[in-house]
């Protein structure tokens, strides 16, 4: 039954490599996520015709949340989706002392502290998470895709985030985390073959491992300083309307 969930969770793409349904996931109190309504992603800068034909009808593609860093943006846009009628969304999630240098995001040391980066990319970026849940609890903008490069971290950020504040269980959100391992060699070769991400550390090493237990540790942290993402995105203006609708717009009642 779970293989079966996750097979249904994946979306396959000719040019993206890590783009998956974040529905069908089991919420405390009963429910689940919705299918259909938000995607996470890696980059979908290099998506194919019957990529962008897929992205638009099937997936029903309204609102794009790039969490790159404009530079990143700059130097990689969007490929054929900037000529869409795609809302386009630049939400970066970086250091709160970033340079905005995306080779700051993609060291090549082979030891790497994830859980360190994800809460300095949480504490830098507030304003770009909470615009997010904003964007993604009004119905008028989906369904909605949000990216970065890997698909791993400031995507996994958000998401953790997100379905934190909605009631998914910790364990099911670091099985969704994880499940990029599965897609991580496609995702370095075509991240090392752009400007941006040149230099990257071998699969399963630094920046490009996918150990689930920084991510396991991220929520635990979480909860024991904020009491959760619900209550951290209300600290960080979102209002308690807004928090409803995210939870309306995500989770199907069962």
């Amino acid at each position: 039954m779970e293989s079966d969930l996750t097979s249904r969770r994946w979306v396959k793409f000719a040019e993206i490599d890590n783009a998956r349904d974040l529905g069908g996931l089991p919420v405390q109190g009963g429910g689940a996520t919705r299918f259909g309504v938000v995607y996470r992603s890696s980059t979908p800068q290099q998506l194919s015709e019957s990529d962008l034909a897929y992205l638009l009808g099937p997936v029903g593609l309204r609102t794009l949340v790039d969490l790159r860093t404009p530079l990143e943006v700059t130097q990689e846009g969007y490929g054929r989706l900037a000529e869409s009628a795609v809302r386009l969304v630049n939400l970066p999630v970086c250091k709160a002392a970033s340079t905005a240098a995306p080779s700051e995001l993609v060291p090549d040391a082979h030891r790497f502290d994830l859980r360190q980066l994800y809460h300095e990319l949480l504490s830098g970026s507030a304003d770009s998470v909470v615009c997010a849940a904003r964007l993604i609890g009004d119905a008028r903008r989906h369904s909605v895709v949000f990216h970065c490069a890997a698909g791993k971290d400031r995507t996994g950020i958000l998401a953790a985030m997100l379905l934190d504040a909605v009631g998914v269980h910790a364990e099911a959100i670091v099985a969704d985390y994880a499940l990029t391992a599965e897609r991580i060699v496609r995702i370095r070769a075509r991240l090392d073959a752009m400007h941006s991400y040149r230099g990257l550390p071998p699969v399963r090493t630094g920046i490009l491992d996918v150990d689930p237990a920084p991510m396991r540790r991220f929520l635990r942290d979480l909860h024991i300083d904020h009491g959760g993402a619900a209550r951290w995105l209300r600290a960080n203006g979102l209002t308690d309307l807004e928090l409803a609708a995210l939870r309306r717009a995500m989770v199907e009642q069962s």
